[in-house]
């Protein structure tokens, strides 16, 4: 099947349907692969297809492009038009409405799509600087263990990293509750001075 050339017009230059033809009659016409006839027709529904479109979208260069495709559709699609079902100016129209709709739709999915990525962006680079800053830290931690004496080590790690308490890490390792307390406390003032951290 030819394409038109009339589709390379602009929508907004037509003429409206006063110019004689009626517009089932050409769309029986186009149907059958008349170009003249959808010529003619294109010049009747430019203006308005144009029209109502660019009321649902509002921006004259996405109007202008689903006009095209509309009219596209219209050329494409004409042996579809049932006259006993309603005139063609409603079945052209229709068209025009439905396009720009989907277009409203299909923009709204677009832009709440992006929406989702952009918080799903922003913490997956807070996940990693927080894993890197972790591994770090755990570095860090590890290093400054190393410099305590066993035994200070020994009941921090049992009461931080073991979950114990004083008195369960002084039972654990037989010796009083002070001493261990006495322990820790001297560790964790040194794990202090190790890491540079201010209390």
């Amino acid at each position: 099947m030819n394409k038109p050339t009339a589709s390379q017009k602009q929508p907004g230059h037509g003429r409206g349907e006063g110019s004689g033809h009626d517009p089932a009659t050409l769309l029986a016409r186009v149907a059958r692969g008349d170009q003249a006839a959808f010529e003619t027709l294109y010049d009747q529904f430019a203006g308005p297809v144009y029209g109502l479109v660019r009321k649902v979208l509002r921006d004259p260069a996405q109007s202008e492009e689903v006009a095209q495709e509309v009219l596209l559709d219209v050329w494409r699609t004409a042996s579809r038009f049932d006259p006993g079902r309603g005139s063609a100016s409603a079945w052209v129209m229709t068209i025009a409405h439905r396009r720009a709709v989907d277009r409203v739709r299909s923009e709204n999915a677009a832009t709440a799509r992006e929406q989702k990525l952009i918080p799903l962006q922003e913490e997956a680079g807070d996940d990693v600087a927080e894993l890197v800053e972790g591994t770090l830290d755990r570095q860090r931690v590890l290093h400054c263990l190393d410099s305590l004496s066993s035994l200070q080590a020994e009941s921090v790690t049992l009461a931080y990293y073991g979950g114990y308490t004083y008195s369960q890490v002084a039972e654990l390792l037989g010796v009083p509750l002070g001493t261990v307390k006495t322990r820790i406390r001297d560790g964790l003032i040194r794990l202090r001075d190790c890491m540079g951290v201010a209390w």
